[in-house]
């Protein structure tokens, strides 16, 4: 993603340098360098200022003009605008030259070369602040030209830097630029610089700063109003929010861009497809979280359900427990009473066994007993032969007979 938004931004930085031979391409190449091969050296030092001038655009403009379509030929008319320029003092055409020829080498990834003539751009920039005057700029070169050749150059140094890994330099070299669309309000320029750091940063996976370069490079371009320049930012504020996991944000920001770029379908037919396919993975992503909700929801109410369970058993092995305690007292306390006195014709009956006589009374059976006094229905069985036993009855209608007898109920 970084090379190619390195490349995106080659062309954007060059773009101010091209708008001075915008005819370049329109030109017959091979007719421009049969009439520059009639320059001799000899020719050349008897040449006019205006004629020095010509020649100079002549060259510039088969430098540019075969930059894209002949490395050999762009690089060998650089050189000789490099040569011409230094030795008339012409120094924006040797700054220009100078950039071309570190273009070449940077897209060659020959990174030594790349710097040796990008720093020869640098010396006729600082050559041109220092006074330096041409024919064409009897008083100097105006701060505007100067400028304009600061962010070209900062631009590409930011390129070629971001392509060696060197991030923050590239970053410093790229704010650069940025002051200087800044001083004269280039609003779209900005834009595309802050939404290639942007992409710089969201390739390096440092989203922080992804998400500021994005926020800035949408703030300069709803002020510009360009519509086709505030949908790339939105779009990368997408992807950003995709890979972050924020979808509901990604999609609302891919969906305003969507509609930029539909105004523009038939220019930015590509990028619009760029925005959907980035649009169709939130959606699937959102797919996953809702499905991962879901079970997450059904896990939590099943673990929910498991915990109420485990509460509710657990308080009734408690009274369980409780109760054979309070079973087990009983009994060693009816011991102790019966070897003290064995011979009471009165039915002394416990509470609990009075609370069972009353359950047996209402006709519930032992299991159901059980379960009313949270005892176990062994249990229950004993206390009902305990009960037969003291009122000398057999069955259970009989015992509840003799206890209504003995004014039990």
């Amino acid at each position: 993603m970084r090379k190619i938004a390195a490349v995106v931004l080659v062309l954007f930085c060059c773009s101010s340098a091209l708008a001075q031979y915008s005819d370049h391409r329109g030109h017959n190449t091979d007719s421009l360098e049969k009439v520059v091969a009639g320059w001799t050296p000899e020719k050349i030092a008897l040449a006019s200022d205006g004629e020095i001038d010509g020649l100079l655009t002549a060259y510039k403009d088969l430098m540019w003009g075969y930059l894209q379509i002949n490395r050999e030929r762009s690089m060998m008319f650089a050189r000789k605008t490099l040569a011409l320029s230094q030795e008339k003092g012409y120094w924006f055409a040797y700054f220009d030259a100078a950039k071309v020829l570190g273009m070449h080498y940077y897209a060659a990834e020959q990174w030594d070369s790349a710097i040796f003539y990008y720093n020869k751009s640098l010396d006729a920039i600082k050559t041109m602040e220092g006074g330096a005057t041409t024919p064409q700029h009897p008083e100097g070169y105006p701060q505007s030209t100067i400028d304009d050749a600061k962010s070209t150059l900062y631009g590409a140094l930011g390129n070629m830097y971001n392509m060696m890994d060197s991030i923050p330099k590239a970053m410093d070299y790229y704010k650069k630029a940025g002051e200087i669309f800044d001083k004269y309000g280039w609003k779209e320029s900005n834009a595309i610089l802050w939404y290639n750091m942007g992409e710089t940063w969201l390739d390096e996976g440092d989203y922080s700063q992804a998400e500021e370069c994005y926020n800035k490079s949408l703030g300069y371009a709803r002020e510009s109003g360009d519509s086709l320049q505030i949908s790339s930012p939105l779009k990368g504020l997408g992807a950003l929010y995709l890979a972050q996991g924020k979808t509901s944000r990604a999609l609302k920001c891919l969906e305003e861009a969507d509609k930029y770029y539909s105004l523009h379908e038939d220019q930015e037919f590509r990028a619009r497809l760029e925005t959907l396919d980035v649009m169709r993975k939130v959606l699937l992503q959102q797919k996953k979280q809702l499905r991962w909700l879901f079970w997450g929801a059904l896990c939590l109410v099943a673990l929910m359900i498991a915990l109420m369970l485990y509460v509710r058993r657990n308080a009734l092995l408690r009274r369980k427990s409780v109760a054979a305690d309070e079973v087990i007292e009983e009994a060693i306390s009816v011991m102790e009473k019966t070897e003290g006195n064995s011979s009471g014709q009165e039915v002394d009956l416990t509470e609990r066994e009075h609370q069972i006589l009353q359950l047996i009374s209402q006709g519930k059976t032992s299991p159901q007993i059980a379960e009313k006094m949270y005892l176990s229905l062994p249990t229950i069985k004993w206390y009902r032969k305990k009960l037969l036993s003291k009122f000398e009855a057999s069955t259970a209608a009989e015992l509840v007979i003799k206890a209504k007898e003995k004014g039990l109920f």
